[in-house]
């Protein structure tokens, strides 16, 4: 099994044109890319399998490409899949801006309940990528904001499921200047509390014996 290299350039060694970091949340990265202009315009290598296989331990088994355009305001999440499978994300934003947001939603993890942040930028080009079992939400800063991501897995309604993205107790850093938007789905979404009691979460012991299993 590949070593995991968590450092802020883990992969220059390689020559990899990223520059990876892992967030609060563990088993989530952002990934800082390399932009590369000329007179023409702008070429990013926005998605690399061999620096997320090196990060993680395993490669990112694409079963689904999702895209989807926002108006300013719309707040979309927080969204997770049981597990197994699971489904990890790539998250990318070639146009526009968001915050995007990684939440710990797996029961017994240490870290359970904690979110971390990144503004993903067309002007400033990163990804976040999360594991199987965490949750993921992200807001709209600006209208037609444009965000593309890969999954692991493709969509079964059966075994994904959402929290309320303005749970008090999660206490999301949601800018105070923007007019939310969210789906019907996700207005009537329950607390993180009540998911867990609900056994609609995630388990910290499953998603770790998934992300072994990936490893081999």
């Amino acid at each position: 099994m590949p070593e995991r290299n968590r450092g802020p350039d883990a992969f220059s060694r390689y020559g990899a044109p990223v520059e990876m970091r892992e967030l609060a949340v563990p088993d989530s990265y952002v990934v800082d890319l390399v932009p590369h202009g000329d007179p023409r315009g702008r070429f990013t290598e926005w998605y690399r399998a061999d620096v997320m296989s090196q990060a993680v331990g395993h490669p990112l088994t694409l079963a689904q490409a999702n895209h989807s355009v926002s108006a300013r305001g719309v707040l979309r999440g927080v969204h997770f899949a049981l597990v197994p499978p699971g489904q990890a994300k790539y998250v990318y934003c070639p146009a526009g801006r968001v915050l995007d947001v990684v939440v710990d939603v797996r029961v017994g993890s240490p870290t359970f309940g904690v979110h971390d942040t990144v503004v993903l930028d067309s002007d400033e080009p990163r990804a976040v990528y999360l594991a199987e079992g965490l949750g993921h939400a992200f807001l709209s800063l600006a209208d037609g904001s444009s965000v593309t991501y890969l999954v692991s897995s493709g969509y079964d309604p059966t075994r994904e499921f959402g929290v309320h993205p303005m749970d008090t107790d999660l206490a999301l850093p949601w800018p105070d200047d923007v007019e939310f938007e969210l789906s019907g789905r996700d207005r009537v979404a329950p607390t993180l509390a009540e998911a867990r009691d609900q056994g609609l979460l995630p388990t910290y012991a499953e998603s770790t014996a998934r992300y072994a299993e990936l490893r081999g």
